[in-house]
């Protein structure tokens, strides 16, 4: 897992002690760790708070781990790792078939439970980081169910909309999405891992990318205007503090990441 960062993880386990037991050595590998010990409690947890991983048992009382996983993968978008004493590969199959992103059976070695945690939430980070670090990687490749994927292409829809307006806030972003502040908040960051407002900037330089690369008969300044930023300055520096590249670089043809520290982008 990579050092500094702090994943939170939900366990969803019935049984007292191997939960407390899970929780000790997950907070030991520096993730930050809730329990629920059934399957209400669980789906309740996920509405108010957000999760980068979540570790379910399927034998659990009330609502089963199945349903539990149906109900989950139906409306969100986070990594779940299958618990079961089941050994049988019908049984495997069955729960990633029906969404589980990894499998693991009881009892289970510590150190393989803690590097499947680990390869599922630093893929998800990686993902992430491309996603608003290549101009050229777009919000639906984090999208793994229809939910995620409505909400990201109406969140951008709105975006565009108002790419051209510096007055565009959270606020408006927020009423538009027809959502609270709130859970617009927790809902982009849980699938993009990114802030409404880091969000919005993430947009908008794309398009500023596609721009340059796409339309010469348009000036650094001009094409500033056209998404959003109150001067070509101000968007040099935002899209060479993302992309590591200067705009005028990269309309050259210069890739993301690559780019020199070079000569200032105000084009007339």
């Amino acid at each position: 897992m990579e050092t500094g960062t702090h994943p939170h993880l939900l366990i969803i386990e019935d049984d007292v002690l191997l939960n407390d037991m899970t929780k000790r050595l997950l907070t030991q590998h520096g993730y930050c760790v809730t329990s629920a010990y059934s399957g209400s409690e669980a789906l309740l947890l996920i509405e108010k708070g957000t999760f980068d991983l979540i570790l379910l048992d399927l034998m659990l009382p009330g609502i089963p781990g199945e349903t539990v996983l149906e109900k989950m993968k139906s409306t969100m978008d986070i990594p779940i790792i299958g618990v079961s004493a089941k050994t049988d590969i019908d049984s495997k199959v069955n729960l990633i078939r029906n969404g589980a992103d990894d499998y693991i059976t009881k009892p289970f070695n510590t150190n393989l439970l803690i590097s499947r945690c680990n390869n599922l939430v630093n893929s998800r980070i990686l993902l992430q980081e491309k996603f608003s670090k290549q101009p050229q990687a777009y919000a639906q490749m984090l999208a793994t169910n229809p939910i995620d994927k409505e909400i990201l292409d109406r969140a951008i829809s709105i975006i565009e909309k108002n790419l051209d307006n510096t007055e565009f806030n959270v606020n408006i972003f927020a009423r538009e999405m027809a959502m609270a502040r709130t859970n617009l908040f927790t809902k982009l960051k849980a699938i993009t891992g990114q802030t409404p407002n880091d969000f919005i900037l993430t947009i908008r330089l794309k398009k500023g990318a596609l721009m340059l690369r796409n339309n010469p008969e348009l000036n650094i300044t001009e094409i500033s205007d056209k998404i959003g930023f109150s001067s070509s300055r101000y968007f040099s520096k935002c899209f060479k503090d993302v992309y590591h590249v200067s705009p005028l670089a990269y309309r050259k043809g210069e890739d993301a990441d690559t780019g020199s520290k070079d000569e200032e982008d105000e084009e007339g």
